[in-house]
């Protein structure tokens, strides 16, 4: 059962990968065999920063859903970026939508904030939704958090095709970028407390 805490905001889900595989092995494998064409460069290996790129993107929602990787609820995207303007880097972008009793200034009290979703709840974690519509303006403020990548984090795939091989390779480079955000859990924390 996938358990978030304060210090992790993304799991690699491999409990269900295993059970939910449709091949016995992997769902996650599956989803790397039916996007093949993502994990090359015309049948080159890609790059460290390239791989991560294409088995996130594949690892989550919309293309893998339910994801093979998990993000707490209260979170609204965990999502790899490029590093700015330099596309050979990279990033992990972690969208924290705030209420208004988080902010420094608090907006007009007639505005509508974001709304507590209690169906979307996983370990004390809760999601927030826009508001219902009831015809009031919304004030929605959502702080983004940039966390470039080391080099030194991202895993060069030597396998080109889709099998165990590849699959073992995107689980590894995909928890190393989860084991890096979380690492980093403390900044997420600190700027949805900060107004406690």
């Amino acid at each position: 059962m996938l358990s978030f805490t304060r210090s992790t905001l993304a799991i690699a889900d491999d409990v269900s990968d295993r059970r939910d595989a449709s091949d016995g092995h992997s769902r996650f494998g599956s989803y790397l065999a039916r996007n093949a064409h993502r994990l090359h460069d015309d049948g080159r290996p890609l790059s460290a920063q390239d791989f991560a790129f294409a088995v996130w993107r594949i690892a989550t929602a919309p293309i893998m859903s339910p994801g093979y990787l998990r993000f707490r609820p209260d979170l609204h995207a965990v999502t790899l970026v490029p590093h700015r303007e330099d596309l050979d880097r990279v990033a992990i972008r972690i969208d924290v939508p705030l209420r208004h009793h988080r902010l420094a200034a608090r907006p007009d009290h007639r505005l509508a904030d974001w709304q507590r979703d209690v169906w979307a709840t996983a370990d004390g974690f809760t999601a927030l939704a826009e508001p219902r519509h009831t015809g009031r303006t919304a004030l929605l403020a959502t702080a983004t958090l940039l966390l470039p990548v080391p080099d030194h984090v991202l895993i060069a795939p030597t396998a080109t095709e889709p099998g165990w091989r590849m699959t073992s390779q995107a689980k590894d480079a995909v928890t190393a970028l989860v084991i890096w955000a979380n690492a980093h859990a403390h900044l997420v924390n600190d700027l949805i407390e900060a107004a406690r």
